[in-house]
């Protein structure tokens, strides 16, 4: 039997659809970075002499859309609350409370985000935190790209189907080259 080789037609076509597909994958992709509120420390009551350490931590880092901000703690809370409460460290009203130990919250807009401590006086020490995320189109800070985040990749299912679907083009488009 003769091997049949692919006719320039379909070679054609498989590079013309391969060279559509691969510059649109782009608009596909998403990452974002974990972070541990005030790093290393976790979620504390802050030194009487440092009582502004997490909006410190908060300015140095870059927060975008997607990205979470893990808070570790022992016996706490953490609460997402408007300006005027984060202000005035009330925790009667909060947007968010959890007193796991261990909370993970997502950004899910772009904007500023207040966090204070529930517990009675830890907000008033300093236990409270402004996080400014960023639209994904707005630039960063001037001198504000350093991260203390780990990357976390998220997979799109349309990224991951976009994939397997041009590797079967590209395996068959082989294969026919084998025959």
């Amino acid at each position: 039997m003769q091997p049949i080789a692919p006719s320039s037609m379909s070679s054609t076509t498989v590079i013309l659809f391969l060279l559509t597909i691969f510059p649109s994958l782009h608009h596909f992709s998403v990452s974002s970075f974990e972070f541990q509120a005030g790093g290393i420390q976790g979620w504390v009551i802050p030194p009487p002499n440092d009582t502004k350490i997490y909006n410190d931590w908060a300015s140095e880092n870059r927060f975008q859309v997607g990205d979470t901000l893990r808070f570790k703690y022992g016996k706490d809370s953490v609460m997402e609350v408007n300006e005027t409460d984060y202000k005035r460290c009330n925790s009667s009203h909060p947007n968010f409370f959890s007193n796991t130990g261990n909370t993970v919250f997502r950004f899910d807009y772009s904007g500023p985000f207040y966090f204070i401590s529930g517990v009675s006086g830890h907000c008033e020490k300093g236990q409270r935190m402004i996080v400014k995320v960023i639209a994904p189109e707005e630039e960063p800070p001037s001198g504000g790209s350093k991260s203390s985040g780990s990357r976390v990749a998220v997979s799109s299912p349309a990224v991951s189907a976009a994939l397997v679907f041009v590797q079967l083009i590209v395996l068959s488009y082989r294969a026919s080259y084998a025959m």
